[in-house]
């Protein structure tokens, strides 16, 4: 909806008839095209909805719905050809709305139940606006702090203490993974940890037909992952 209320095609409408006004110098009137024999001047209605290409949203701002509004602009009598002139020339003129000349379909007019006249087709574009949710507010103020970044050292092991080489050890949600050398070790460094959450750390593990998570102690020196074998 517009500021006023207004929803896309009637902005749309009301936008391309004061731009009609001033380019035929006088109102045109939004109806079908007229049939009495005694009419004359010029007609805007809008006769078609158009899909137009849509920009993908991300994130939580959605981008607007775009289309295009048909309107079929009709001349009746002497009087609306000389305005259909002035309406052409000026919109080839200054480009503000593009002019389509395909309203010559006789199917068109026997529809509206009247004798095909001079017509023109002006592509309006309009959209349908999403509103961007409100941020709450700030309510505190602004505290920044540094998080300390420590090394996880440790075995991953079979049974029996058997070293298990060549296991993805990885820090789910981060670019942060290695593989256990031949003795089972691993070394992962640059691990976030935050002084006043301490906590556990959560791993992934990969390899030999196991996956699998654990749960590790970040303050242990030599941390040791026993992992069992897949059953059956």
């Amino acid at each position: 909806m517009s500021t006023d209320g207004r929803g896309p095609i009637e902005t749309a409408t009301a936008e391309l008839a004061t731009w009609l006004a001033g380019a035929a110098g006088e109102p045109v009137p939004i109806g079908p095209p007229r049939t009495d024999d005694d009419a004359a001047g010029l007609t805007l209605w809008p006769m078609d909805l158009r899909p137009a290409r849509q920009t993908r949203s991300s994130g939580a701002v959605r981008e607007p719905y775009r289309f295009t509004v048909r309107y079929l602009l009709c001349a009746s009598g002497p009087a609306g050809l000389s305005g259909l002139d002035r309406v052409l020339t000026a919109a080839t003129s200054d480009g503000s709305y593009p002019v389509v000349l395909e309203a010559g379909d006789t199917t068109l007019w026997t529809a509206f139940g009247t004798a095909p006249r001079p017509a023109l087709l002006i592509d309006v574009p309009a959209q349908v606006d999403h509103p961007t949710p409100a941020a709450p507010p700030v309510l505190r103020p602004l505290r920044l702090r540094q998080l300390e970044l420590r090394t996880l050292a440790g075995r991953v092991v079979g049974p029996e203490d058997q070293p298990l080489a060549a296991m993805r050890v990885e820090l789910p949600g981060t670019a942060s993974a290695t593989r256990t050398d031949p003795d089972g070790r691993f070394l992962i460094v640059g691990v976030p940890h935050d002084p006043a959450q301490p906590g556990p750390v959560r791993l992934r593990l990969t390899g030999r037909g196991l996956v699998l998570t654990a749960e590790v102690d970040p303050a242990e020196p030599d941390i040791v992952i026993v992992c069992a074998p897949p059953t059956h």
